[in-house]
């Protein structure tokens, strides 16, 4: 008996935990259901923090100034505790001499000196650095004592491809923020105002909408490339391709509010704030679009990949950043010619982070889709 009154008691505190439970409990509640999106979430975790972090734990400036000039075109040295030579309680890489040989037509050849090692040490001071843009450092999470490690291997101007891939993945997210955030206000304001009012005014915007979602994106950044001086800093070109991913990024979005907001505006607690006096912008604001929040957040989280694959694809195709900012698309474009596939394969890592980022984005935002939907299990 005293069994049977324990587990009612707790069935019971569980249906009022489930019942007084606010929107954001229940989502959580129903999105921890899914293991393949907590796995993406814990994956894009991951690559977000590398990103904010990627000063300290990458160990080379990633532009030019932090080139290897002896070590162009370098494989990747991973560490090792063992060799011919013994054990050793400290990782460490080997030494490596570079010589031009007519045999593979005075391309790099690489010696590796196994009797000479490199051991590995952590948290060394090395190339300066604002942390977050604003705390001035040196140090770095690792490095190796009289040498250079270069965990997957250097590009043609021996550039560290591993610091780059770091930053290069906080400078994508850095541009699909900006560009999220850009489309994400404009959508509420236009999809709001055309759903809230409905008539001649949703007609005039749904025209604009339609207008908007028509531009090709290839064709616009072509224009605007053209226009950009080439001697435009890079800070400037970042925020322009920021500007119109977001300016041509809205009409999904706006569609989706514009919707719900046609569909609630009849609703009582409409009409009974509309009857206090409550102005149409209050009504907005304050009634209607915190109605359905944790619908916008999920389709935030889904338009996020898109944003960074446009930014990727752009410049993948010169049209976006260029050197020396380090971003997803800019590292991608070098791995374009045929001698780098034969000889030089490292310069696609970059691709497996690239590719992860967005399948987790993916993974994450069908998560959260469906455990926004109260009746997504009922469909299953």
């Amino acid at each position: 008996m005293t069994d049977m009154t324990t587990d009612n008691m707790q069935d019971q505190k569980a249906k009022e935990a489930y019942f007084t439970a606010s929107q954001g409990q229940l989502i959580w509640a129903r999105f921890k259901k899914q293991r393949a999106a907590l796995i993406a979430a814990v994956i894009l975790m991951a690559l977000i923090l590398s990103g904010i972090f990627a000063p300290f734990l990458s160990p080379y400036d990633p532009t030019i100034a932090g080139r290897d000039k002896d070590y162009t075109n370098g494989a990747p040295q991973m560490p090792q505790f063992c060799d011919a030579n013994g054990c050793s309680a400290r990782p460490f890489i080997h030494a490596v001499k570079r010589e031009r040989s007519i045999k593979t037509n005075f391309r790099w050849v690489t010696t590796v000196d196994e009797d000479t090692r490199l051991y590995m040490k952590f948290f060394t001071e090395g190339d300066r650095y604002k942390l977050f843009d604003l705390i001035p450092m040196d140090t770095h999470l690792f490095g190796v004592e009289g040498g250079k490690i270069h965990l997957f291997g250097t590009d043609e101007d021996g550039q560290d491809i591993f610091s780059r891939t770091l930053h290069a993945i906080w400078t994508s997210m850095k541009v699909g923020s900006i560009g999220v955030f850009i489309a994400f206000v404009l959508a509420l304001i236009i999809g709001g105002v055309s759903g809230y009012y409905g008539g001649w005014i949703d007609g005039v915007i749904q025209m604009i909408t339609d207008a908007v979602r028509t531009v090709p994106a290839i064709p616009l950044f072509m224009a605007v490339a053209a226009f950009m001086p080439p001697e435009m800093t890079a800070e400037a070109r970042f925020f322009y391709i920021s500007l119109i991913l977001g300016f041509i990024g809205w009409p999904t979005l706006a569609r989706r509010v514009r919707t719900h907001l046609l569909t609630e505006r009849n609703q009582e607690y409409v009409l009974a704030a509309q009857l206090c006096g409550a102005k149409p912008g209050h009504v907005i604001r304050r009634h209607l679009l915190p109605s359905f929040t944790s619908y916008i957040i999920v389709d935030l989280v889904i338009s996020f990949p898109y944003m960074v694959l446009s930014e990727t694809a752009l410049s993948f195709i010169g049209l976006g950043l260029k050197d020396p900012v380090s971003s997803l698309g800019v590292m991608l474009q070098k791995a374009t010619s045929a001698d780098v596939l034969l000889n030089y394969q490292w310069y696609f890592i970059p691709v497996i982070f690239f590719i992860a980022l967005v399948m987790a984005f993916v993974f994450v935002g069908d998560g959260l889709r469906d455990a926004a939907d109260p009746y997504s299990e009922a469909k299953k």
